[in-house]
């Protein structure tokens, strides 16, 4: 078994700001499937939050598969899905791809004010 882990920080304004900008529609469709739009929509004022920390998710999943796929996959922003179990805990996704060789991913993700961050570990099958 192999194990490979991410992290990612984000500012939150910085994640606002592309939001509020004139492209934010687009910057929001690019990065974030429906589920996850819908998610953040939901938190109403602390959207921000949220969207800052699903991205810090993404980055930090990407960080942590990204050596392991280089060459043999393409993945975009919504390849990699991050929603909430039953009990509220943050789980990834990886959509589209057959990534046969990740046995788990495991994921953490907090937010305050002004920061989002995330750390994922990642178990691959050997050979």
């Amino acid at each position: 078994m192999k194990i490979t882990c991410g992290t990612d920080i984000i500012e939150i304004d910085r994640i606002k700001k592309s939001i509020e900008q004139s492209i934010g529609k687009k910057f929001i469709e690019t990065i974030y499937s429906e589920k996850e739009q819908e998610y953040c929509e939901s938190k109403k004022k602390q959207k921000y939050q949220h969207y800052a920390a699903r991205f810090a998710a993404k980055e930090a999943t990407y960080k942590a598969i990204s050596k392991e796929i280089e060459n043999k996959y393409s993945i975009s922003w919504k390849n990699i899905e991050v929603e909430n179990d039953n009990q509220g805990r943050p789980k990834v996704s990886i959509i589209g791809k057959e990534l046969e060789k990740i046995m788990d991913i495991d994921i953490s993700i907090s937010h305050c004010k002004e920061y989002a961050v995330a750390n994922v570990v990642v178990l691959w099958r050997e050979n």
